[in-house]
């Protein structure tokens, strides 16, 4: 597994990639790709990384495990290739967007503009199997994404992070809330949304506190 992440990532994790866990992890990566159909594809998994560089980073959406039909996961969290059919969260996700902020009717789940805008789109574990949500669940992953979430932390300004669903919300014990604005709901999954995810107001909350720090909106 060929560790290319842009530059300033490389500098805030440096010493994660030197660690013992990290070596395990390339290790077990490597030979699930070798030996079984895992997603996303290689040179995608470290495609947050790569779409949205460190210093760059306004909002922070966090998931959990990279989609596991083919075609699906590109290394972003919730989204997809364009072309691809919309998986039902990121429906749902639409729709609480549509009814928070209007606008053009969003049909492409390729999230990658709001990566460009600084939307940050981790997925605690990077890599799972073919079929088999969670294969690839406490191996390294989550240490190497807690330590991001700690970079994060440390940002020298201020970041939205959307934390949705009970996994996401643990999450908030490794950031500053003093420094960090952070919004909490329930998963987008059909079988949490309408707990309360639809009308949290997320989007519109995040343009809000973004603007009144004085950085530019996300055109979502």
């Amino acid at each position: 597994m060929n560790v290319s992440i842009s530059q300033s990532w490389k500098e805030q994790l440096k010493s994660e990639f030197e660690k013992p866990y990290f070596t395990e992890l390339v290790s077990f990566v490597k030979g699930e790709y070798a030996e079984r159909r895992c997603f996303p594809p290689g040179k995608m998994i470290f495609n947050a990384y790569d779409a949205c560089s460190y210093d760059d980073i306004k909002v922070v959406i966090l998931g959990q495990d990279p989609y596991i039909r083919p075609g699906q996961a590109h290394g972003l969290s919730f989204s997809v290739p364009a072309g691809m059919d919309l998986p039902p969260s990121l429906k749902n996700i639409y729709r609480e967007l549509d009814e928070d902020m209007g606008g053009p009717k969003r049909t492409t789940g390729d999230l990658t503009p709001w990566a460009k805008q600084g939307v940050f789109l981790l997925n605690a574990s990077l890599t799972v199997r073919e079929g088999e949500s969670g294969s690839h669940q406490g191996k390294g992953w989550e240490t190497f994404t807690d330590a991001t979430i700690a970079a994060l932390n440390k940002h020298e300004r201020g970041l939205v992070f959307m934390l949705w669903g009970s996994f996401a919300q643990k999450k908030a014990s490794l950031l500053d809330s003093s420094k960090h604005l952070i919004l909490k709901a329930p998963h987008p999954s059909p079988l949490s949304a309408y707990r309360g995810f639809f009308g949290c107001k997320h989007f519109s909350q995040t343009n809000e506190w973004l603007s009144n720090n004085g950085r530019d909106v996300i055109h979502w």
